[in-house]
């Protein structure tokens, strides 16, 4: 037996160096063509639009007109490195609306460069009055709106704006305009152009305020920056103000009735020590957000903000949500469908009226549909016994002094209110996942749910601003 396992061993063995000589040549050399280059050098779509080559990122820019139909362009030039050959030629039809992957291979060498179109725009990106008042830009409707103390002189403004790559602008950033009625500014850049109203409201005294870590709205990530932009265009006399603001004052809360705070963290967070160092200013702000809270200030939570009801003092056994993880907006995941969360038995909480609703299903929240670029950021209390401390939802009820109003596919807590006591206000909490305003890189505007995360926030701020 054992002669018999011997041989076996010594054929396998023999074959085994039989393969790794096939490998070479006489001379102990490789058979593998390493040497060739595999560099795009030219490349034209249409006949007119060539290609902006990049070989570090590997990616080619054609830019076309602002209205372009890219759906089915021909490659009219495409030149590579002698010897190598392309995966497509000359007269291929593709659709470049989205990215397409073009492989370049010189023996046994390749490299694939992405093809990604632009279409010629004319943005305002960014508009500040005085460089301190920020405007809050509607690119729909062609609109910013930037809202001022009443005490300056509108006569007299300084506009920065900053535009979209290579656009003009007039009139021109840094030059002095009159703003005591709205004024148009035109921004042009080779076939794009659009002309922005650009209004000035006087006001003191906001009725509610989108708070954030930021100084200024500008400078927010851009998951906060498209929630804050949305409550500026839609809430009656709202505003951005950052922490260092409340903290210092700076502005008159007086009249105000609800305060906003949804926070995105790349990665995510899952424990109070991180939430520390992601949010100081938020911190250091706590003696004064106790005392507006105390005194009747209601508080729309989302996100890890809902970090920020423990730093309040409102939950009664002092933790924060106990199942929290995160990705990142670049490399967030694509749905492969539809993406909801439950409100199972609290359907007619005034959170979830009016909200676009799959036929048959009454207690599912739908908030984005299928290819939406999600981070699944989620700041969620898990219950059960088998870890978290929370059994099951009258325990949870009982130690956090919250009440459940939607659920996960686990049945964690992923919405949640702590009532108004007292001279106290309320607050709702929304740490879902599915809530998500911003997708890295994808067109939303055909998304048939998302419509739903602006309909629950309006509900949510109308609902604590009626208490």
């Amino acid at each position: 037996m054992k002669s018999i396992i011997n041989k076996i061993n010594l054929l396998l063995l023999a074959t085994a160096i039989m393969f790794v000589a096939s490998g070479c040549n006489d001379d102990n050399t490789s058979n593998l063509q390493l040497d060739g280059d595999t560099w795009i050098t030219s490349f034209t779509l249409d006949n007119n639009y060539a290609g902006v080559i990049d070989h570090t990122t590997k990616t080619i820019t054609v830019g076309v007109p602002e209205i372009y139909d890219t759906e089915a362009m021909t490659i009219t030039d495409i030149r590579f490195s002698d010897g190598a050959q392309a995966s497509v030629k000359v007269g291929d039809v593709l659709n470049f609306s989205f990215p397409q992957v073009i492989k370049i291979t010189n023996g046994d060498v390749f490299m694939d460069y992405t093809i990604n179109i632009k279409h010629d725009e004319a943005k305002i990106l960014t508009f500040r009055l005085n460089d301190v008042y920020s405007g809050v830009i509607d690119h729909g409707k062609h609109s910013i709106t930037v809202r001022v103390p009443s005490t300056v002189d509108v006569k007299n403004l300084v506009p920065a704006i900053t535009t979209s790559e290579g656009a003009v602008v007039t009139p021109a950033s840094g030059l002095a305009v009159d703003f005591t009625n709205p004024v148009d500014f035109t921004v042009t850049y080779n076939t794009a152009s659009a002309i922005y109203k650009v209004t000035v409201i006087p006001t003191d005294a906001p009725s509610a305020v989108y708070v954030g870590l930021a100084t200024s709205m500008d400078l927010l990530n851009a998951e906060e920056k498209e929630a804050a932009t949305w409550m500026l265009n839609n809430i009656a006399n709202s505003q951005y103000i950052s922490f260092e603001d409340v903290q210092a004052g700076r502005v008159d809360l007086s009249e105000c009735k609800l305060m906003w705070w949804h926070l995105h963290i790349d990665g995510g967070i899952d424990s109070m020590n991180k939430f520390d160092t992601a949010a100081p200013s938020a911190v250091n702000a706590l003696v004064k957000m106790k005392e507006l809270y105390n005194n009747g200030m209601n508080l729309l939570l989302t996100r890890y903000a809902t970090y920020y009801a423990a730093k309040l003092g409102v939950t009664l056994d002092g933790n924060n949500p106990n199942n929290c993880w995160g990705q990142s907006e670049e490399t967030g995941e694509i749905t492969g469908g539809p993406w909801s969360f439950s409100m199972a038995g609290h359907e007619n909480h005034p959170l979830y009226q009016n909200l676009i609703m799959v036929n048959g299903e009454t207690s599912n929240v739908y908030t984005c549909g299928a290819g939406y670029r999600i981070t699944n950021s989620t700041a969620q209390w898990h219950i059960g016994s088998d870890w978290g401390g929370y059994d099951n939802y009258d325990v949870w009820r009982e130690k956090t002094g919250g009440l459940d109003l939607g659920y996960g596919g686990d049945g964690a807590v992923v919405a949640w209110e702590y009532l108004p006591a007292d001279t106290k206000g309320g607050i709702v909490c929304i740490g879902s996942g599915c809530y998500d305003w911003y997708a890295f890189g994808v067109d939303i505007s055909a998304d048939r749910y998302h419509e739903n995360v602006a309909r629950m926030t309006e509900n949510a701020i109308n609902y604590l601003m009626s208490k």
